[in-house]
């Protein structure tokens, strides 16, 4: 691992400290205050690491030069010895976990994030499968301290959707789901298989970080164009009677957003433009990552679509993730919420552990 040097922890401290004695002064205005916090809380954990390996090596350089000196008696040196030696095994730790934190951090990490969620194939079981995802993603928002909010949903005659987007919002909530985006496989005897066969069936996850409006510009008279339509319902009194169905569609892109789940054309359109900032800040990144490092795929995986990232076994009660060829034998647990952030934590590990190494290759 790249060692790193003295002088890079004390600037790292400085900065720290700078940063928290500007946000003190008397003249400072709401907006730079605003600023500084920000700053001052990215900063502040990465100047503890330093400064928790700054102390550890001083401590072990004290105890060297107390081993190295003849009047040291014995006693003394023996257990200078000993607490050098726990020293040793510490640093290194120490010196991982303030690389951790230098590692270039994914902008959109603290945003909160979209979840959409599609049946794939498979039919109906594949809609009961979305359901059951959806149940999942929801549970395990809950034991995190997040809120999910129901954007848009597309409800499948059997149960489960066709089609589901939320918002899920809290702290860190894209850097632990980002990893999800990808095929979802199933394998099971559907409730309406009569010869007990298996069954394998699929949904496509995707996870989006929300941006703030500044983060994307849409000009609405030039770049949009907004239609608006009776929804479509069931038949009877659940079509609606006024035009409150909205469809944008982003010309410069082509993306196309449908919204009509709410009774007002208003609330339709702020959702829609909500999904629409989402997925076009999406575009963004992807573009920009593509232009990084030669486009260097996510040590876990693509992060693609339609690439098959995880299989759910009933018959055998497990869950395999198959970019780190991780398999547990606790699919009810991992279903119920709870039991999923044994896999989350393990692929933000694997990442980690990947950038690292490709940190110390440079």
């Amino acid at each position: 691992m790249t060692t790193i040097s003295p002088d890079r922890i004390a600037q790292i401290e400085h900065l720290r400290d700078e940063v928290q004695a500007s946000m003190t002064r008397a003249d400072l205005d709401p907006a730079e205050f605003v600023r500084l916090s920000k700053h001052y809380a990215e900063l502040e954990p990465v100047a503890k690491a330093a400064g928790e390996l700054r102390m550890l090596r001083e401590e072990l350089a004290g105890l060297s030069a107390l081993l190295a000196d003849p009047a040291t008696d014995a006693d003394m040196k023996n257990l200078a010895q000993e607490e050098s030696a726990d020293l040793i095994a510490r640093i290194p730790q120490a010196e991982r976990a303030l690389a951790l934190q230098l590692l270039p951090r994914d902008a959109a990490d603290a945003r909160p994030a979209m979840l959409e969620i599609r049946a794939g194939t498979g039919g109906d079981e594949a809609a009961l499968f979305a359901g059951d995802l959806l149940r999942m993603y929801q549970r395990y928002a809950d034991t995190q301290g997040w809120k999910m909010e129901l954007i848009s949903a597309s409800a499948s005659e059997v149960g489960g959707y066709k089609e589901v987007v939320t918002s899920i919002t809290g702290t860190g909530v894209f850097a632990r789901l980002k990893f999800e985006s990808g095929v979802h496989r199933v394998q099971r005897v559907p409730t309406t298989e009569s010869a007990g066969r298996i069954h394998t069936s699929a949904a496509t996850v995707a996870v989006l970080p929300e941006p703030e409006e500044v983060d994307v510009q849409i000009n609405e008279a030039t770049d949009l164009r907004i239609d608006v339509y009776r929804a479509s319902g069931s038949g009877g009194q659940h079509v609606n009677t006024t035009d409150s169905a909205v469809r944008i569609t982003h010309l410069p892109t082509g993306l196309v957003v449908t919204q009509q789940d709410e009774k007002s054309q208003h609330k339709n359109k702020a959702k829609a433009l909500k999904i629409l900032r989402a997925r076009l800040y999406e575009q963004e990144r992807e573009r920009t990552q593509s232009e990084q490092a030669g486009a260097r795929k996510a040590m876990v995986g693509s992060g693609d679509r339609s690439e098959r990232i995880r299989t759910y076994n009933f018959p055998q009660g497990r869950v395999t993730d198959h970019r780190i060829n991780l398999t547990l034998h606790r699919l009810p647990e991992i279903l119920e919420g709870p039991g999923l952030d044994e896999l989350v934590t393990a692929l933000i590990a694997e990442d980690e552990a990947a950038r690292l190494a490709q940190l110390d290759s440079v």
